[in-house]
């Protein structure tokens, strides 16, 4: 056994502790407590319409700057439309555009 295998050994037997260690649905309720907390003490922001279209806009341009990561898109997305071509699913919606 090498090292990297022990490594990996001790990581699986970590115990989970914390959020880890608690179901989907606990985790979620604790997070709606904390939403409903914030908003009740007017610390929580809500975006304006202009303030997420900035955002959004950030985000996708850091993201598209990456070109290594937009061809990995790229490919997943035609892997998938293939896929679905091949078993005769459309992606696309019944209707067509006006």
């Amino acid at each position: 056994m090498d090292e990297h295998d022990q490594g990996q050994d001790k990581a699986e037997q970590k115990s989970k502790r914390g959020f880890a260690s608690m179901n989907e649905e606990r985790r979620r309720e604790i997070a709606r407590q904390g939403g409903r907390a914030a908003h009740e003490k007017g610390k929580a922001h809500e975006f304006t319409p202009e303030e997420a279209r900035a955002a959004g806009r950030k985000g996708g341009q850091t993201v598209s700057e990456n070109r290594e990561h937009m061809a990995r898109i790229g490919r997943k997305g035609g892997e998938s439309s293939r896929t679905s071509r091949r078993h005769g699913i459309s992606n696309h919606s019944e209707q067509s555009p006006p």
